[in-house]
Order: C-alpha cells, then sequence, then structure tokens
C-alpha cells in the first residue's frame, strides 16, 4: 500500500489533519503521523518506507532524501520551499511541490496588522499615524502581496510594486511598478517585503537600499530573514531612529535588537504568517491533494524542481 507521511514539528490544526485524512482515505492510502518530533532520527527511521511526504516548515536535507528508499514526492504545504534540498530531490527522480497561495490570506493580513502595530509606535500610548493615504510599497509581487494590496486598498492607502517577474500582473491591477527597489523604498511610507529567500533576493534588503526610504517609515518583513542583511539593516536603524522593523521571524542578531533598539522593532514568538485555521486547512488539503493527482494521474502542476 502506498504510505504518506506527514511530518510535522509544528503540526496542522485538527481540522486540516481531518480534511488530510479523508483525501488520503479516499485514495486507499496509508497514513503515518510524525509530529512534535523532536529528533532527526525519528524522522530518519519514518521516512525509510514513505512513498510521499507531507511537510510544513520541517527541514529536509540530503540525508533524509538519500534514507527515503521509495520516496516519489514531497510536498511543502505553504509556498516558500527552501526547506528542501531541491538538487538532492532532483538527483533521485523525486517531485518536490509548494502549494501557492493557500497561506497568502493568512499571511497577507498579518503583514498589514504589522504595518499597523508600528504605524500605532506599537501600541505603547504615545501618538502614532494612519495608514489612510500612506504608500505601500511591495517588495514583489506573488500571492501573498497581491493580497496585501487588496488589503491596503480598503485602509485606503496607495500601492507601488517593484517586481521583475510579475509586472504586466501589477500594471493590469492598475498600480505603479518602480523601476528599481531603490526607487520602491523612496517612495513608501510602509515597505511589505514578498520575496524568497534564494538567488539575488538573498540580503537584498541592504543598506543601499534602505538609506532610500522616507522618514518614518516602516518595514515589514514577512517573507524570510534572509533576504535582509541584518548588519546593514542594524547600522542603518542606528542612524535613522525614525524607521521601524518588524517581522513574523526573529533575526539571528536579535541580542542587538534588545539591546540597542528598544521600541524600533517587533519580532513575533515564532513564523505567525500562515498560523490560521484558514490557511491550514487550505494547504493540508492542497498538499494532499496533489500528492494523490500526483501518483495516480501524474500530474506534476505544482512541481518547484
Amino acid at each position: 500500500m502506498t504510505k504518506v507521511l506527514i511530518a510535522t514539528q509544528k503540526p496542522f490544526a485538527e481540522k486540516a489533519i481531518n480534511k488530510i485524512i479523508m483525501v488520503l482515505k479516499q485514495a486507499d492510502f496509508e497514513i503515518e503521523f510524525l509530529e512534535r518530533y523532536t529528533e532527526k532520527s525519528e524522522l530518519l527511521k519514518s521516512i525509510k518506507d514513505a512513498d510521499a511526504l507531507i511537510i510544513r516548515s520541517d527541514k529536509i536535507d540530503k540525508t533524509l532524501i538519500d534514507e527515503a528508499e521509495k520516496l516519489k514526492i514531497i510536498v511543502r504545504a505553504g509556498a516558500g520551499y527552501d526547506n528542501v534540498d531541491l538538487d538532492a530531490a532532483s538527483e533521485k527522480g523525486i517531485v518536490v511541490m509548494n502549494t501557492p497561495g493557500q497561506n497568502s490570506n493568512a499571511v497577507a493580513e498579518l503583514a498589514i496588522g504589522l504595518a499597523l502595530y508600528g504605524i500605532r509606535n506599537l501600541f505603547s500610548g504615545n501618538s502614532g499615524a494612519e495608514l489612510r493615504g500612506k504608500t505601500i510599497g511591495l517588495h514583489g509581487y506573488g500571492y501573498v502581496a497581491r493580497n496585501v494590496s487588496r488589503i491596503a486598498r480598503g485602509f485606503g492607502m496607495e500601492t507601488v510594486v517593484y517586481t521583475r517577474f510579475s509586472k504586466a500582473q501589477a500594471v493590469s491591477e492598475g498600480l505603479t511598478v518602480t523601476d528599481s527597489l531603490e526607487e520602491l523604498y523612496a517612495m513608501s511610507d510602509v515597505v511589505s517585503i514578498h520575496v524568497p529567500a534564494r538567488g539575488e533576493h538573498i540580503k537584498s534588503v541592504s543598506y543601499d537600499i534602505l538609506q532610500h526610504l522616507k522618514p518614518y517609515s516602516i518595514i515589514v518583513n514577512t517573507a524570510r530573514k534572509e533576504v535582509i542583511n541584518e548588519d546593514d539593516l542594524i547600522n542603518f536603524l542606528r542612524f535613522r531612529p525614525d524607521v521601524k522593523y518588524l517581522s513574523d521571524i526573529a533575526p539571528d542578531s536579535i541580542e542587538v535588537f534588545e539591546k540597542t533598539l528598544k521600541g524600533r522593532y517587533f519580532f513575533t514568538p515564532k513564523k505567525m504568517g500562515a498560523q490560521t485555521a484558514e490557511a491550514n486547512i487550505n494547504a493540508g488539503m492542497a498538499a494532499s491533494e496533489q500528492i494523490v493527482n500526483f501518483l495516480l494521474k501524474g500530474d506534476k502542476t505544482f512541481q518547484v524542481n
């Protein structure tokens, strides 16, 4: 029987699990859950005879992939897939997929929430400002950014975009597309970052870009910490005490923020963008359906490797 392993250090919500089980049982697949595991050895043991694997933010490296004797497909329930060694998977002929768009509204709502929290001085009791009439700059224009644009419109904000790959989409929606990152940051009261942690995007938010920010700007990062040049960000925030940085993932140098930048930043306790019941259900359902469609029909629509 085909075995599907759901390996999640951060488990799916109960409703999502019920949906996943329903989809996989209808296909007559065997299901194994490995939740809240603390040792890599636990995953090594379970992955050995799995035909398919569903993960969330769990890291799947070459060691695990080499141990998987029967594995045909890995689905990352979410948009980002930098936690999977794509080269190692490709070498073994394993298909890797993500579930684009399933978490996008959840992440977008958090991004706007962080922007609101920032512009109101972290709800400290001190006077802040309003989002209405402000310009939000979207660094990247994928599924999440498009939802941020939609929500921002409801707040009465103007949206500008910098993107290399979705210009036509943004223009078709009547948005202003800047010619450079420098221009985007110079035009924005709030910058919301929505690029993956790979290639040219790694450390793309550098001092050279940040120095173009308007007075009292807010930077919101619900993407990945790797897209930020942390040393440059810290140096810039020291130089520009009017700017705030808010993210749903703490930087590596969080101690520096705590010691020297009090009241200028906010980080959620853990990665929170997709932490809603709706996103859980959407991503879990999509992941299980993609596995069924691939194994029974050969559908590779969402392959990323």
